[in-house]
């Protein structure tokens, strides 16, 4: 069985295969035009398109990425699987996200800004240690609702527990995940009322495409915050600025957004109490080459795949 390399990562495959490592920048040269099995990982939804139209004995199509959603919109022939990288990227997705959290209930922005200034904040000092607003500045007691309950979230949760967080999941359908309460969403408004830090982790789908909207944003009480590490795609943007000029937001960090480099005259840019990072949360897949392995595997064998988002 021949297997598409990205030279994007380094992977070790312990299948027997013959594993073509390829140019995602070009196109896939003729020889390996025969491949059943395509890995993918930062290739753009351009050349994805031109695969999808240049490998005829396709199979599968295994995306490294957490969510295929890129994938799903290029074009792949019906009767060919396709799998995400889910649960590649919990760690390091996990990690980033607890640092935006903290980011944004810390307000290292702020202070960030001010040790630019050469300036120690004293104003910040007070403000954190008064009793009126102490509460904000701490996870201790924070309600933290984390819309999109997979299995980053299982990773997550009990981190923000330890610190002291009352932690509580959005999706699909309600349940016990983890040790974890998970409510519908069609219980949302319900949740966010009682939120004081919301978490997205949500995918790009048609379902989720600008959830997060104004109506969303004005269910939260006033000086809740918003973390963003799932897809841009989920994000209302224009409500999100607006939620934050307006102060109804206290803060909120976003890891990703609808383009991708983010323009240099985005609104974003200069939204206030907005932390930005540029899409860095979880380019570190683990376990990429042991998924690769199974899958091929299941695949020579006739059984299931592992993370299939797309039924042959």
């Amino acid at each position: 069985m021949k297997i598409l390399i990205p030279d994007t990562i380094d992977l070790q495959l312990s299948a027997d295969v013959e594993a073509v490592v390829y140019d995602i920048a070009r196109e896939i040269p003729e020889e390996h035009r025969d491949a059943e099995v395509l890995v993918v990982w930062h290739n753009s939804g351009a050349w994805l398109e031109q695969a999808a139209d240049q490998l005829p004995r396709l199979r599968l199509v295994q995306a490294l990425a957490s969510g295929a959603d890129v994938v799903l919109r290029s074009g792949f022939a019906p009767d060919v699987r396709i799998c995400s990288g889910r649960s590649l990227h919990d760690g390091p997705v996990a990690e980033h996200t607890l640092a935006l959290i903290l980011a944004v209930v810390r307000r290292l922005d702020r202070l960030r800004d001010a040790q630019r200034d050469h300036r120690w904040d004293e104003e910040f000092n007070e403000e954190q240690s008064a009793s009126g607003t102490r509460a904000q500045f701490t996870l201790s007691g924070a309600r933290v609702t984390i819309w999109g309950f997979g299995s980053i979230a299982t990773t997550l949760a009990p981190v923000l527990r330890q610190l002291g967080a009352d932690v509580r999941g959005i999706a699909r359908s309600a349940g016990d995940r983890a040790g974890f309460p998970v409510h519908a969403d069609a219980d949302a408004d319900a949740v966010l009322a009682d939120t004081d830090i919301l978490v997205s982790l949500l995918p790009a789908t048609d379902s989720t495409a600008d959830l997060f909207d104004s109506a969303v944003f004005a269910a939260l009480p006033d000086g809740a915050a918003f973390v963003n590490v799932g897809r841009g795609a989920t994000v209302d943007e224009a409500a999100l600025v607006d939620a934050l000029r307006s102060g109804h937001l206290r803060a909120a960090a976003i890891d990703v957004a609808k383009a991708e480099p983010l323009p240099s005259d985005d609104p974003l840019w200069s939204a206030p109490n907005l932390f930005i990072t540029p899409h860095v949360a979880g380019n570190r897949p683990i376990g990429a080459s042991a998924l690769i392995d199974d899958n091929v595997a299941r695949l020579a064998a006739g059984d299931a795949l592992v993370n299939q988002v797309r039924p042959a």
